[in-house]
This record gives structure tokens, C-alpha cells and sequence, in this order.
């Protein structure tokens, strides 16, 4: 069936290119693919469509698809309109944790926190990524959190360099703690400007002039 193979296709170079995988820039062969991922080209040419309309891949004349590479300008209003949504997550993950999940985020939390204190980067931003996964499904709101994982997906590599950042984990691991433990509380106008708080330090993380990057 066509749809079940652009599925098995969409999936899979999703989770590749939100896993970091698939580094932004690189070729999407269409003959690599099938053989990789066992569907048609028609299956795989329909998946690539899907995703580059959601940002994610862009195709270019005569050379091809690529996984898109996102600008720091593009990761800063992209994160911008991120903000808001992750603060209704909190807010509604707040008002509907239940204890068994209440218990999972502090012991995600604890994870976290053992990633940053033995150096882990990698892992560590693997983890953030996991943690808003757990916002977003304990919030119950799949359509904004459906938003938010679209978003999050074309952040990946701008997400993973703040995490090498001197500093910045400490930064970061200390604004989740106060989100999950207003999540873990239920208080939600606590989680929501926890939300927000996080995300406004990640712009302004983003808006620093880096090696390369004109102030």
C-alpha cells in the first residue's frame, strides 16, 4: 500500500533527522533511500514531499532534497513561536500529571542532572528533547504539542551547540528543575512561566554572537 510505505518513509527520515542522524545539509538520494528503508521511489518521493512541508527537508533545482539547514536568525523565531506553545504544554501538564508521571519527570530529572554533572553533552541534549516529549504528552493537548514537535524537529543541531556552550547546561539543567518540579507541584502558572523563563534564556543563548556569527 502506498500510504503505509510513504509512512514507513516519513517516519523513519523523520526520527533520523530529529535524532540527528541526517546532519542538516545532507543528500537525500532517492535510490539510497529505497534500498535503506524497503519502499518504492514513489513512497519515498511522497515522504520527502511531507517533510519539506513542514520545514524539515527543501528540495533545490537540478541537485535534489537536502535536509534543510536552519539559520540562527531562522532558530530564534522559530523558538519564538515555540515559546507560547510550550508554556500552555506546562501549564496543562500541570493540571493533569498524574502521580506515576510526576514520578517519571523528577526521575528523568535526576538523569538530567547526572548527564551534566559527569560532562555528557550529548546526552544531555537527548534528554531535554525527551523531557519536552513527556510535557507534551502529559499535557493531553496533542495538537499543540503536534505544533511543538514540528518546531522542534528543525532545531536539533542549534539545540545540541548551546549544549557545548561553557556554562549553558548548568544554565539550562537549573530552568528545567523549576519546570518540572511546578509540573511535578500542579502549578500551572508556576510550569507556564517556568516554560517561558527557559525558552527566553535559549533566544537570548542563541542571539550571543559565536565564533563566525556577526554580533
Amino acid at each position: 500500500m502506498i500510504g503505509s510505505g510513504r509512512h514507513v518513509a516519513e517516519s523513519a527520515l523523520r526520527a533520523a533527522i530529529t535524532d540527528g542522524d541526517l546532519l542538516p545539509g545532507a543528500r537525500l538520494v532517492e535510490a539510497d533511500l529505497v534500498e535503506l528503508l524497503g519502499v518504492s521511489r514513489g513512497n519515498i518521493r511522497l515522504a520527502i514531499d511531507a517533510l519539506a512541508a513542514e520545514g524539515l527537508v527543501e528540495r533545490i533545482q537540478n541537485k535534489g532534497a537536502r535536509v534543510r539547514v536552519v539559520s540562527t536568525d531562522e532558530a530564534i523565531a522559530i523558538t519564538e513561536c515555540r515559546m507560547p506553545l510550550e508554556g500552555l504544554l506546562a501549564r496543562k501538564a500541570a493540571e493533569r500529571v498524574t502521580d506515576t508521571e510526576a514520578d517519571r519527570l523528577r526521575a528523568h530529572l535526576h538523569t538530567m542532572t547526572a548527564a551534566v554533572d559527569s560532562g555528557d553533552v550529548l546526552k544531555y541534549s537527548d534528554l531535554i528533547q525527551q523531557l519536552h516529549g513527556m510535557v507534551g504528552e502529559m499535557s493531553r493537548h496533542p495538537i499543540a504539542a503536534d505544533l511543538v514537535g514540528r518546531l522542534q524537529a528543525q532545531l536539533v543541531r542549534h539545540q545540541f551547540q548551546l549544549s557545548l556552550r561553557p556554562g549553558r547546561p548548568r544554565v539550562s539543567l537549573g530552568e528545567l528543575t523549576a519546570l518540572v518540579e511546578a509540573i511535578a507541584d500542579r502549578a500551572p502558572d508556576r510550569a507556564e512561566a517556568a516554560a517561558v523563563t527557559h525558552f527566553r534564556s535559549v533566544i537570548a543563548a542563541l542571539s550571543e554572537p559565536t565564533p563566525g556569527r556577526p554580533a
